[in-house]
């Protein structure tokens, strides 16, 4: 996406294909604000002042499986570095939906753990307070197992923080996230070490 009218036609092709808010923010790697902006924007109704955020598009790296590896290669040297502080070692490796998918697949297979799935409530408009997402049945049980959390994009946290609570209730214990891209900047959420290919910060 070259610019903003780039990211506002996508937005409003996405929702035309029927895409919830949740969903567009995870496409184009930007919060749920962004997209309200860039769907209000493309209305051409009373002009809001846009919101801070920046659009990160890695589908260079996501449309080759030999990218893919490579980079995930680095995540789980990344991963192998903090839990040698702790003398921890990996049970299973848990891929956020959609777009953590494809990497933690690949680092489970390199760090010969199991691979689970999480499904995120961030794809859905209509979330009720207190509803969370899920991990899938289909693949590996967390209950008790050291886990690694993998996602694309970090941009406000809450996914994050919302699958570190759910695998704590599981009684699972994550023990580090690894993303492509942080931009929320933190080095911890819930106590759980943050680590990324890259950190991007605002200067204002």
């Amino acid at each position: 996406m070259k610019n903003i009218e780039d990211l506002i036609q996508k937005a409003v092709e996405l929702q035309n294909n029927g895409l919830g808010t949740g969903q567009i923010a995870d496409e184009l790697n930007v919060s749920r604000e962004t997209v309200t902006w860039l769907l209000t924007r493309s209305k051409k109704e009373i002009a809001a002042p846009a919101p801070k955020d920046i659009s990160v598009n890695w589908s260079s790296i996501g449309k080759s499986a030999t990218r893919l590896h490579y980079i995930s290669l680095a995540l789980c040297d990344m991963v192998l570095e903090t839990l040698e502080k702790t003398n921890t070692e990996v049970d299973v490796v848990v891929g956020v939906a959609a777009s953590g998918i494809p990497l933690a697949s690949m680092m489970a297979n390199e760090l010969g753990a199991d691979f689970a799935l999480y499904h995120s409530r961030k794809g859905h408009d209509m979330v009720q307070p207190g509803q969370k997402g899920t991990i899938s049945r289909n693949f590996g049980s967390v209950a008790g197992k050291n886990c690694v959390i993998v996602d694309d994009v970090i941009t406000t946290g809450s996914t994050t923080m919302e699958v570190i609570e759910q695998l704590r209730e599981m009684d699972a214990k994550p023990r580090v996230v690894v993303v492509l891209v942080d931009k929320k900047g933190a080095d911890t959420i819930a106590n759980v070490p943050i680590q990324s290919l890259v950190r991007i910060v605002r200067v204002d």
